[in-house]
């Protein structure tokens, strides 16, 4: 299941490179991204209420909040430089350089969730660094 949820999440991030270098043409990018955020927060508000999530909030303990909320933050500058890059940059070069954050959350997975790295995984890096190069320089 988690598959097709991520398959999801890649064909609507690629929709975030196209529809948002097309909206940011005549726009700040700062601009844009914190307009984006607050659309995607009204959205996931109506999406916590229609599904009747609210009432899980007595489930978030300290630890968890305080790593959530650091991951907005984290999230937040993404999208900063993501926008910035996308109103400087090519598309196709700004989505293929941010995808090497999958280097990067392996190497770190590695590091700090004890998950493994096999040679296996690192060739699959090693590709993904070269693919990403190759789209940049074309």
């Amino acid at each position: 299941m988690w598959i097709g949820y991520a398959i999801l999440s890649a064909i609507f991030a690629s929709a975030v490179a196209i529809l948002g270098k097309i909206g940011l043409k005549n726009i700040d990018s700062t601009l844009a991204t914190t307009i984006r955020s607050v659309v995607m927060a009204v959205f996931l508000i109506g999406t916590t209420l229609a599904l009747q999530k609210f009432a899980l909030i007595k489930t978030v303990g300290n630890q968890a909040l305080t790593f959530i909320v650091f991951s907005g933050i984290a999230g937040a500058l993404s999208w900063l430089f993501y926008f910035l890059a996308l109103k400087n940059g090519p598309a196709s070069g700004v989505a293929a350089l941010d995808r090497l954050s999958v280097v990067f959350v392996v190497v770190l997975a590695a590091m700090f969730l004890g998950e493994g790295l096999t040679l296996k995984s690192i060739a699959g890096l090693v590709l993904l660094v070269l693919g990403a190069l190759l789209i940049v320089f074309k």
